[in-house]
Order: C-alpha cells, then sequence, then structure tokens
C-alpha cells in the first residue's frame, strides 16, 4: 500500500490542477458560462419560493391516498432543478446563437446533471425509507455526473491505486466503495421482495398458519443469504481466499450470537413440528397465559387477557414445559371446589351443582356434560368437585369458574343451602 500511494505525486496534481485551471476555468467563455448557470439558479431559487406553498396546499388538500401524496410531495422538492433546466435552456439557446456566439458546453453538462436528477429521483420514488432513497440517489447521481463531464475513469483510476495487498489479493478503495454498494442495494432489495414475498404467502388460504410463517421465514433468509454472496463476488472478491479468516470471524460470531442462532433455529423447530402455532392457546411455567400472536426469528409473542405482548425467546419453548391448552383437541377441562354444610343432602347437592354449571354460560359445553363428585368429609362441610368442559380457552377461563361459581351461589341460595366456614368456640371459665 505505500509503495502504491508514494506512485501517487500530490505535486504533478496541483501543477495540472494550477494549468487546468489557467487554460479553462479563467477564460472569458467560462466565466460567462459560469454568469449564465449563476442567472439560471437564482431564477429557479425565486420561482421555487413562490410556488412552493401553493403547491404544498393543494397537494395537502387533494383527495388521494397518503402514499400518492408523498410521492407527490417528493416530486415537488424537484421543482427546482425543473425550473433551473427550463431557465438555462432559455438562456443557453440565447447564448449559443450566432449573434452571442458563447461556447455552452459546460452549461450543457449541467443541464444534463440536473436532468439525471430529476430522473434518478423519481426512479426512486418507490423506496419507503427516506435515508435509503437518499443514499441510493445520491450514489447513482455521483456516477451519472462523473460520466457526465467526462471524470468517471480519473476517478475509478485514482481509487482503484489506492489499496493495499493481502498475497496475491489486492483491495482498493474501489473494491470497498463497490462492495458496499452492492451489498448495500442487494440486501435492500433481498428485505423488500422477502416482505413482498410474505404478504402474498400469508394471504394464501391454502396453507395453515404455520406452514405460511415457516415458508416466509425460509425466503427472508435465503434471499439475504443470496444477496450477501452476490454483492461480496460482484464486486470482484474471490470468497475462497477468505476461508479460514471468514472461518475465524463465523467462530468469533457463533459463540456471540450462540443464544440468537438457538432461537432463530428453535422457532423453526416449532413450526415444522407444529407444537406451537400462531393462534394457540399456552400457558408458561411462570403463569404466562395467553394466545400466540406472532412468531419471529427470535421470539415468539403472546398477548394475554390483559393485552399485555410477552416477547419470549424461541428457546424457552424447546427447553422448558409448556401448556399448549389449543394442541390437537381443543376440549378443556375445568373444576370448581367447593363446600356444604352437614344438614344438606349431597344427592340434592350434585344434581343442583351439575344443573347451575351446565346453564352458567353458553361457552359450557353440553357434551360431556358436567359432573360433580361428593370427595371428602370435611372438619365442617361436605367438600365437592364440579368438572365441566369448553372448546375456547382463548376466550379466557377465569371468567368462566367465576359464572359457573355465581351459578353454585344463586341455586343455594334458592334452596336455603348454606355454605359453612370455619369457626371457633371459646369458653371462659371462673377461677376459683
Amino acid at each position: 500500500m505505500i509503495e502504491e500511494l508514494e506512485k501517487i505525486d500530490p505535486i504533478a496534481w496541483w501543477n495540472a490542477a494550477v494549468s487546468w485551471c489557467a487554460n479553462y476555468l479563467f477564460q472569458a467563455n467560462t466565466i460567462y458560462e459560469g454568469i449564465i448557470i449563476a442567472i439560471s439558479f437564482i431564477f429557479g431559487i425565486i420561482l421555487y419560493r413562490v410556488l412552493r406553498k401553493p403547491m404544498q396546499n393543494a397537494i395537502s388538500k387533494a383527495d388521494i391516498p397518503y402514499r400518492a401524496k408523498k410521492i407527490a410531495n417528493n416530486v415537488r422538492k424537484l421543482l427546482f432543478p425543473l425550473i433551473t433546466i427550463t431557465v438555462l435552456f432559455f438562456i443557453t439557446s440565447i447564448a449559443s446563437s450566432e449573434i452571442v456566439g458563447v461556447d455552452v458546453s459546460l452549461v450543457n453538462g449541467m443541464m444534463k446533471v440536473l436532468l439525471a436528477w430529476i430522473v434518478i429521483r423519481i426512479i426512486v420514488q418507490f423506496i419507503d425509507n427516506n435515508a435509503v432513497r437518499n443514499i441510493f440517489a445520491m450514489s447513482i447521481w455521483c456516477v451519472a455526473a462523473l460520466s457526465i463531464f467526462g471524470m468517471l475513469g480519473a476517478a475509478t483510476q485514482t481509487l482503484d491505486a489506492i489499496g493495499f495487498s493481502i498475497g496475491d489479493v489486492r483491495l482498493s478503495a474501489l473494491t470497498v466503495i463497490k462492495t458496499a454498494f452492492y451489498l448495500f442495494a442487494l440486501l435492500y432489495f433481498a428485505t423488500f421482495i422477502s416482505s413482498f414475498a410474505e404478504r402474498r404467502v400469508l394471504k394464501s388460504k391454502g396453507l395453515t398458519r404455520s406452514s405460511q410463517v415457516l415458508i416466509s421465514k425460509i425466503i427472508r433468509v435465503t434471499l439475504v443469504v443470496f444477496a450477501l454472496l452476490m454483492g461480496i463476488t460482484s464486486s470482484g472478491i474471490d470468497l475462497s481466499l477468505f476461508t479460514v479468516f471468514g472461518g475465524a470471524i463465523g467462530l468469533g460470531i457463533g459463540f456471540g450470537l450462540q443464544k440468537g442462532i438457538s432461537n432463530l433455529f428453535s422457532g423453526i423447530l416449532l413450526l415444522v413440528d407444529k407444537s406451537i402455532k400462531p393462534g394457540d392457546v399456552i400457558e408458561l411455567e411462570n403463569g404466562t397465559f395467553g394466545w400466540v400472536n406472532h412468531m419471529a426469528a427470535r421470539y415468539t409473542e403472546i398477548v394475554t387477557r390483559d393485552n399485555k405482548s410477552f416477547l419470549i425467546p424461541n428457546e424457552e419453548f424447546i427447553t422448558q414445559r409448556v401448556v399448549n391448552w389449543s394442541h390437537g383437541n381443543s376440549l378443556i377441562r375445568l373444576e370448581v371446589d367447593f363446600g356444604v354444610h352437614y344438614k344438606s343432602n349431597p344427592h340434592e347437592v350434585i344434581a343442583m351443582a351439575i344443573e347451575a354449571a351446565a346453564n352458567a354460560h353458553e361457552r359450557i359445553c353440553k357434551s360431556p356434560s358436567p359432573v360433580c363428585h361428593l370427595i371428602e368429609f370435611g372438619d365442617s362441610s361436605l367438600n365437592f368437585k364440579l368438572r365441566f368442559w369448553i372448546k375456547d380457552a382463548e376466550k379466557g377461563v377465569t371468567n368462566m369458574n367465576g359464572a359457573v361459581m355465581l351459578g353454585l351461589w344463586d341455586a343455594f341460595k334458592e334452596n336455603d343451602i348454606e355454605i359453612p366456614y370455619p369457626h371457633r368456640e371459646v369458653f371462659i371459665h371462673k377461677a376459683k
């Protein structure tokens, strides 16, 4: 690299720059062209400021979709270069006539540069992200401007001269810039295409929810990996030369992202074996109860009954015990324990409890029907266990237990059945 930098002679560059300024920049014709360009830009600024507000108001009041308004506002910003080109064209037509006879080659180049900027900005409007759109536009426009003024070859040679060698491989500034641009462009397009494909897959009615998520993840990972490989190879870098270096980096990344990779493959495994899928009602060991709203690459989103979103790492569903209330048969059995006074008839209590559970709520299944059993002769009560079934646990289970207990309360009140509670008798004896 040092030898290559020594080949660059700054004195020769300075002499060439001074010679160019003396032979071209400070000539009368160049000054005339500079005045034409300055006048056009001043007219462009004035007219743009006059027309900017009316155009903003017209776009904001227009009855068009939000996306169309956003594009219209972005195109509105191109009014300044458009006005400048128009003024340049009319002044150039007069200046290049036989009467005036000014050489307008520089002005023509400036008009081409402005026209290239307008065309590029219009083409990149399909990119939603402002930062990405501006980076693409500026990169393409710089290349176009250098090509228009005939400086692209010199710029690429200069960038290619700045670099260093690793064995038989030479890495220059030009290669780094090309690699960065190719990677950026290809990764963005890969993400854009994968998002579009994911939306199409999720709309497919012929696939199950888990299959849709699995296919969309495979598409995204495949496109991103393909974009990385294609971007590196397109810039002229031979991947085989970085086998050892890449292996070392890969090992370090593997240790650093061990949890991330584990969660990624755990999520794919969950989708393949269909043990957990979007829409399932699950309960974790820590008591978290809710339904699976979204399965991402690293985590699974669980939405609880109080609308809280828990982002659970996918690895926990593989290594810990999880209760999936929706896996296989969605029929769920619930239990309510209660006790009555010893003077109550247990046969009547059982019949009463079954009827109360069956009529407590429309969500309680008629088949299998509720059942009630006497399970214990307690210290102060006859203890019973009432069991009933529901099919929609995602709508809640606590509310069903509450509805059944309210039904039992009403039935007991109507039939004068007492629910005992512990009490103590205290005897006070007079001291002799």
